[in-house]
């Protein structure tokens, strides 16, 4: 069973945003967050940033351009997600439909939440991110991103390569060991069935 829908590939338009320390405050304003669920964050994303006195659209943010408007990727600057550990600014990029982040760098909590939410954290340089066009791909299977004359190579630690090809959460893949648990426990409860007598008071 899918946690999420599963992002083996991500192509689209790649809104830059390269903003060194872009915190989880800044991505999701605490004011913005009105309840404890993943949805309704979406129109508060980058709300300091996106809009003006009033709440009108700021022309000048990139989210608003629409040429980059509901990207599915961002290119971000180093530290991204960086702050308190705040899931909800995971939670309203995936609403708003981003699927991918690029940077030079994640704060670790960040990057996790990414991957146990649906989104790809691609770790690139800044020279490369520099080069990146309007249109992107990424493809996590080959750990590639493409944009033009430019494939540059990215590292993704195996399990999360997994859960986010699969759309697995922490959970889903550990009951991906189903058979093994289940093997381990026949094993033990002959080796040690101490361990497994129940209390009759």
């Amino acid at each position: 069973m899918t946690a999420f829908p599963p992002v083996p590939l991500v192509e689209g338009v790649a809104a830059p945003l390269i903003r060194d320390n872009v915190d989880t405050d800044a991505i999701i304003p605490s004011r913005e967050i009105k309840g404890v669920g993943k949805t309704g964050l979406a129109s508060g994303l980058f709300a300091g940033w996106r809009y003006t006195e009033g709440r009108k659209p700021d022309p000048d943010f990139v989210l608003n351009d629409p040429h980059y408007a509901h990207a599915p990727i961002l290119l971000g600057g180093a530290n991204f997600g960086c702050g308190s550990s705040r899931e909800h600014a995971v939670w309203a990029l995936h609403e708003y439909g981003v699927r991918a982040v690029i940077a030079p760098s994640f704060a670790p909590i960040f990057a996790g939440n990414c991957v146990r939410n649906g989104i790809i954290p691609v770790v690139l340089d800044a020279a490369t991110i520099a080069w990146l066009g309007h249109k992107v791909t990424i493809d996590l299977l080959a750990q590639t991103v493409e944009s033009g004359d430019v494939t540059a190579h990215f590292v993704i630690d195996p399990e999360a390569k997994a859960m986010l090809a699969e759309g697995l959460d922490a959970i889903a893949l550990t009951m991906k060991q189903a058979d093994a648990i289940a093997a381990f426990h026949a094993r033990d409860r002959v080796a040690r069935p101490w361990i497994y007598l129940e209390r009759t008071s």
